[in-house]
């Protein structure tokens, strides 16, 4: 059985992540009330964002599990507050391709449930080595988790345009 074979691994990650989550999780805000307007959807919305890899509109929404309609406003209130830029998708002129603007990169910073300046603490108490491996690490398993929620929505027939 697949599980018992990563049961050691599976055991090491939830005892590891609260330990980080609990040392650098900063108290929730609403978006109303902090300098950068942004709500937890915002955030998560930019966070799927790339200064330079353009994403349609419809990848955002097939990839985070929303409607177009809910994505459609959440993108014309970013692009307003200037955290997103919209250009024509050049291989298809009907396509909006969404990019992270600098100014989007400081606001999902501000406004992320870790504390940058706790993570900066915890990162200092580490070699660089140690550093680059624990950033890699974060990485990979980032890069999973999009694989993971991305296989699971084919699976169970909830992708959505």
């Amino acid at each position: 059985m697949k599980a018992d074979r990563h049961r050691p691994a599976v055991e090491e990650i939830q005892r590891c992540y609260p330990q980080i989550y609990l040392a650098c999780h900063t108290r929730h805000v609403r978006a109303s009330s902090t300098p950068h307007r942004l709500s937890a959807r915002d955030s998560s919305l930019l966070i799927h964002l790339s200064p330079t890899e353009p994403r349609t509109p419809g990848e955002l929404a097939a990839h985070m599990g929303v409607g177009a309609s809910t994505l459609s406003a959440a993108i014309r209130r970013l692009a307003g507050l200037g955290y997103l830029r919209r250009t024509q998708d050049p291989s298809d002129r009907r396509a909006a391709a969404l990019t992270l603007t600098e100014q989007g990169a400081k606001a999902m910073a501000a406004t992320s449930v870790l504390d940058a300046s706790r993570l900066a603490a915890l990162l200092a108490l580490l070699s660089e080595k140690e550093r680059e491996r624990a950033v890699e690490g974060m990485r990979l398993l980032a890069e999973a988790s999009r694989r993971l929620r991305s296989r699971s929505k084919v699976t169970h027939g909830k992708r959505r345009a």
